[in-house]
């Protein structure tokens, strides 16, 4: 079993090649550049895999309001070159989306289920909403998943950074923490995420899956828990979104509903909260 990781050197595809089984070859966008569809094409084909594992995105939420057409052209137009190619060689998708589908609903305080209307309210969003409607249309072997949140101890991905290791950078070098108390999410680690994907994958129950932690709070509180497990001594400030100010919108509630893996069986992914702690633990060492 042969398994192709796009976008290896990010948090979660790092975290995925450690944890996949079998011949696992890691890309990076030296190898595998969205932005050129016919390469990605050729060298797909030359791989020959079982498995593609999408993990490379464009994901500058904010920078992606100003450069829309590079947003869409990786986390759209490139996964649509992916898709094709996975489709002409029968082999399975693995494809990754984001909560950003979600937040139109500015009202909602349920959590989203797959089979739940999206509607993105950013560029950024918009731009992975498409990329997901590419898979589902043309790859019929495919997994989406949604995740939310997601921090790593591997690798920080083109960010160079996640949210957890931001809130320690600023805590320790006694910078304020001003941080948005009218979001809700899920954090969610990516060594969880990858021990989930590996047992989905397993089956052939291919389709549209939510999978983060179990749980949700708000970016605040996530950031409390991070200095108080830390033993740090700093207080966040909570604020409103508009104080904050971010180029794009963000979603004000997108816990998502893991319903859909939980209903096959599998293992059920833990509280936000113990996933941070080993997080935090491991990190330490």
């Amino acid at each position: 079993m042969k398994t192709v990781i796009l976008g290896v050197h990010g948090q979660l595809g790092q975290e995925l090649q450690q944890t996949l089984s079998g011949n696992v070859v890691g890309l990076g966008r030296a190898d595998a550049d969205l932005t050129e569809p016919t390469t990605l094409r050729t060298m797909l084909h030359a791989q020959q895999p079982n498995i593609v594992v999408n993990c490379a995105a464009y994901n500058f939420v904010d920078r992606a309001e100003d450069e829309p057409s590079t947003a869409f052209a990786v986390n759209a137009l490139g996964v649509r070159a992916i898709a094709a190619a996975c489709a002409e060689l029968d082999c399975v998708l693995v494809h990754f989306s984001t909560d950003h589908v979600f937040g139109i609903d500015g009202e909602r305080r349920a959590p989203y289920a797959e089979a739940d209307a999206p509607g993105p309210v950013s560029v950024y969003g918009a731009s992975k909403l498409a990329g997901e409607y590419f898979v589902r249309a043309l790859c019929r072997r495919h997994f989406v998943i949604r995740t939310c949140g997601l921090y790593g101890v591997r690798g920080q991905g083109g960010k160079g950074s996640n949210f957890v290791e931001a809130i320690l950078k600023r805590a320790t070098g006694g910078l304020p923490l001003r941080v948005v108390h009218d979001q809700a999410c899920t954090p969610t680690a990516a060594a969880d995420l990858a021990r989930a994907v590996a047992a989905l994958v397993a089956n052939d129950a291919y389709g549209l899956y939510h999978l983060t932690n179990d749980g949700s709070c708000t970016w605040f509180e996530f950031a409390e828990a991070i200095v108080r497990e830390r033993g740090l001594h700093a207080a966040p400030t909570p604020i409103a979104s508009a104080e904050y100010g971010a180029r794009a919108c963000r979603p004000r509630y997108s816990v998502l509903d893991c319903g859909a893996y939980a209903r096959l069986g599998l293992p059920a992914m833990r509280p936000w909260q113990n996933a941070l702690k080993e997080y935090l633990a491991t990190r330490q060492k």
